[in-house]
């Protein structure tokens, strides 16, 4: 499946909400996400810009590949999921064919869906929660732009952003 989306920075995820709600955007997920990312030694997967994650979310496992193909407007990839019984297991067979977790988040998500657009506020904690409370929209590019002006924010705002990129530009401005 493809997926196209952007991250829109330091948003104010109430007022997202009261705007989401007024376009009659139905509320698919509240809770608390724990992310695995994972790699071989050499980095064979993220050197590429590639992702390979566990993701827990409430009693629902999955694993997740990200082909990541263009980065100019909005992050678009060939995304693979599939649905896993045991996270334990999982991850036991992931490090025994020579994979280890390089990097591991929580965070909190609240979703919406409008038409085939999905809206995530999300707001890390832990470790990474100096990164500020922010947008994703998933759709495509007509629809994330159009959706985007309906709340407030422009083209320019919509960041084609990964992950590594988010943290990264939020970890070398509390550097300085």
């Amino acid at each position: 499946m493809e997926e196209i989306e952007v991250k829109i920075l330091e948003v104010n995820g109430k007022e997202i909400k009261k705007m989401l709600t007024s376009l009659n955007a139905v509320k698919i997920y509240d809770g608390e996400i724990s992310t695995q990312f994972l790699d071989y030694a050499d980095g064979s997967i993220s050197k590429f810009r590639d992702v390979l994650r566990l993701r827990n979310m409430e009693n629902k496992t999955e694993l997740t590949y990200k082909k990541v193909k263009a980065t100019q407007t909005a992050k678009t990839a060939e995304e693979f999921s599939v649905e896993v019984s045991d996270l334990d297991a999982m991850l036991y067979i992931l490090k025994n064919i020579g994979l280890s977790v390089t990097e591991q988040m929580q965070k909190h998500r609240v979703s919406y869906k409008l038409g085939s657009v999905r809206f995530d506020i999300d707001r890390y904690l832990g470790d990474y929660s100096f990164v500020p409370e922010f947008l994703e929209i998933e759709g495509d590019l007509t629809a994330i732009h159009k959706y985007a002006g309906m709340l407030g924010f422009k083209p320019k705002d919509c960041l084609p952003w990964s992950t590594d990129e988010l943290v990264n530009y939020y970890f070398n401005k509390k550097q300085t």
